[in-house]
């Protein structure tokens, strides 16, 4: 088909510029194919700008034909003369009469004329922007460029030359995931604060790669000077921060492991501040209704509010969305939602210390997400209660409901999700009792270390996952603290509870002493004279007891032995990752020369009661661990 196949970019501003081609707005697979079928293939890393520039050597017109020639400071028109493949340059020669838009400063002919005589006439191909022809002739340049210009803004790191699995295809290894998290990222199916870590990570680690490569560049080989000497501690000590953060980049850049690790970081910069209790001491109570009935009020006022919100300190304050109540909120109101649909455009934050229920059964009180964000409910609270109502999730990225901290309790709920399910961050505390949760194409629930999780007769199901503890590298992200009580947990696509926790060469990046190390050390420092480290590893307590009279749905029946053998091989696996965890710590405080440790700082207790549960038609079994 003869003619053009590309969009026409038209310019907005200075029109003495001519248009160029719209090849910014490529979808992923385009510059997924474009990369595997005919820029990279499968090259090494060390390879990629020889494929690079013998792709472009293919596709790209060698002269004749006219571009922009962008920069922050001007845009100039400037036809290309001849192409320099291998250093990514082309020669190019100013259009006359002058054509250019400037930002901050005035450029003439003659000025222009000089610049680019100092730069020997070569510009990188990268800023060139090839202006729009309805011939079609100049679409394969146009789109050359494109994904050349792509590629090195947002595919390529400076570091990557440096990288020791040059055996490996670049393409699977870094191209791929790299490209599918900028589309994640462009499509919001990242929390906002994963974006902005993954920036902030890779500034840094920028950053300490010029810094170390300034210092490399400046120690001589032959040298042994005491300067050259402190220059290469210095640097050793550098390099090792910027393996630390290339690590983190990757974790974030694997689908699969930015999913099942998710985001270590609290991101509650999100959430609104906490109010406080009100200066005049009082206490109000929200009620929600779009429109209610004489007999609904009166039932509200005799069931509710007569007995048990009667006192001079509460008034009462009537809204129409609960959104709006929560955020008229302060520490110690009650919000109260009568019966009805209420559809919500915004997540929902609780700062303060408040109780929000449902005046009913929780499928007459339901509140439905409709639009996109990171969650759907975040709880900071110290201390936050939610009852009798039915949670709709669409599209949250973050979770349908978030403990970012403090402790919430949930009761008599239920949470359909359609992305992902409920989130325990690190040192927040759930308690959820008699909930239904089901839906989520991620985990039911998400447990992260040093969390606290007590759940009972629970019903988890349709989820990918019904529930993902998290265990992270890192020895000081303790276990989370978890009860299980007469749980059903069914129909869940894998697992019915999974352990993610690093793999032996995960532990042996970050210098992570093995299990036989750990025991030839702990041997040694039975024998050790006094003075040096002297404690013990905490006992790990497994109490089947901890919940006085649960409710037990085997007493009405007898339930088979293979829905509840789980239950032992969840404990008997927590149990093990908590003790090696332990024993890390105490090895790591040798290290560090510690001879009297703080009984506090090793007497981080994992309190496990797992019992009753049932495990049902799971699509990979009752229990499994991922090791990344």
């Amino acid at each position: 088909m003869a003619g053009t196949r590309l969009q026409r970019a038209e310019r907005i501003g200075d029109a003495s510029l001519p248009d160029t081609f719209q090849t910014n707005e490529l979808l992923y697979y385009e510059r997924f194919k474009a990369y595997q079928d005919y820029m990279l293939g499968d090259c090494k890393t060390s390879e990629v700008k020889a494929f690079t520039a013998d792709y472009l050597e293919k596709v790209l017109e060698p002269c004749d034909w006219q571009a922009q020639w962008c920069t922050d400071v001007f845009d100039v028109l400037v036809e290309v003369v001849d192409v320099n493949y291998k250093d990514l340059k082309a020669q190019v020669k100013l259009v006359v009469p002058l054509q250019c838009e400037t930002r901050g400063c005035e450029l003439t002919e003659e000025a222009m004329n000089t610049l680019l005589e100092a730069t020997l006439h070569n510009v990188p191909l990268q800023e060139l922007r090839v202006v729009f022809d309805e011939s079609g002739d100049f679409d394969q340049t146009a789109l050359a460029l494109e994904h050349l210009r792509f590629f090195y803004k947002h595919i390529w790191r400076q570091w990557d030359d440096e990288d020791e699995d040059d055996d490996f295809d670049y393409f699977v290894r870094c191209v791929e995931p790299r490209l599918r998290l900028f589309y994640d990222i462009l499509e919001d199916r990242v929390p906002a604060g994963l974006v902005a870590e993954y920036y902030s990570l890779l500034a840094r680690c920028s950053q300490k790669f010029q810094e170390f490569s300034s210092l490399r560049n400046g120690i001589s080989s032959d040298s042994e000077s005491e300067l050259d000497n402190v220059s290469m501690v210095e640097g050793l000590r550098m390099y090792e921060q910027m393996e630390s953060l290339k690590r983190k980049l990757r974790i974030i850049e694997n689908p699969l492991l930015r999913y099942v690790l998710g985001y270590k970081v609290n991101s509650g910069h999100q959430s609104c501040s906490a109010k406080g209790p009100r200066a005049s001491g009082g206490r109000m109570v929200h009620v929600v209704s779009v429109s209610t009935t004489v007999s609904q009020l009166q039932s509200l006022m005799a069931d509710k509010l007569g007995p048990k919100f009667s006192g001079e300190e509460f008034e009462v304050q009537f809204h129409s969305e609960p959104l709006l109540a929560v955020s008229a909120c302060y520490e110690g109101d009650v919000v109260i939602i009568l019966p009805g649909h209420y559809n919500v455009t915004s997540s929902i934050s609780i700062p303060d210390s408040i109780s929000v229920e449902g005046f009913g059964l929780p499928d007459e009180v339901v509140i439905e997400k409709k639009n996109k964000g990171d969650s759907f409910v975040a709880s900071t609270g110290a201390d936050v209660k939610i009852s009798n109502v039915k949670f709709i999730q669409h599209d949250a990225i973050e979770g349908i409901l978030c403990v970012r901290q403090g402790k919430l309790e949930m009761e008599n709920c239920v949470l359909q999700c359609e992305t992902t399910g409920v989130i325990v961050r690190t040192s927040a505390h759930l308690t959820m009792n008699m909930c239904d949760l089901y839906g989520s194409k991620g985990a039911g629930v998400e447990i992260y270390p040093g969390s606290v999780c007590s759940m009972v007769g629970n019903g988890i199901h349709h989820c990918k996952e019904g529930i993902l503890i998290k265990d992270f590298a890192d020895e000081l992200d303790t276990m989370p603290k978890i009860t299980m009580v007469n749980n059903v947990i069914h129909n869940n696509e894998g697992y019915g509870v999974i352990l993610v926790k690093p793999s032996d060469a995960a532990a042996a990046q970050e210098d992570t002493p093995s299990d036989e190390q750990l025991d030839k050390e702990e041997g040694k420092e039975e024998m050790n004279c006094e003075g040096e480290l002297q404690v013990d590893v905490p006992v790990i307590v497994v109490d089947d007891c901890s919940v006085k009279e649960p409710v037990s749905y085997s007493s009405c029946y007898v339930v088979p032995p293979e829905f509840t053998e789980g239950n032992d091989a969840i404990k008997r696996e927590l149990v093990a990752t908590s003790a090696k965890k332990q024993r890390l710590q105490k090895s790591r405080l040798k290290e560090l020369g510690v001879t009297q440790a703080d009984d506090n700082l090793l007497s981080q207790e994992m309190f496990v009661s797992i019992q009753d549960n049932q495990f049902r038609r799971n699509g990979m079994g009752s229990f499994g661990t991922f090791l990344y």
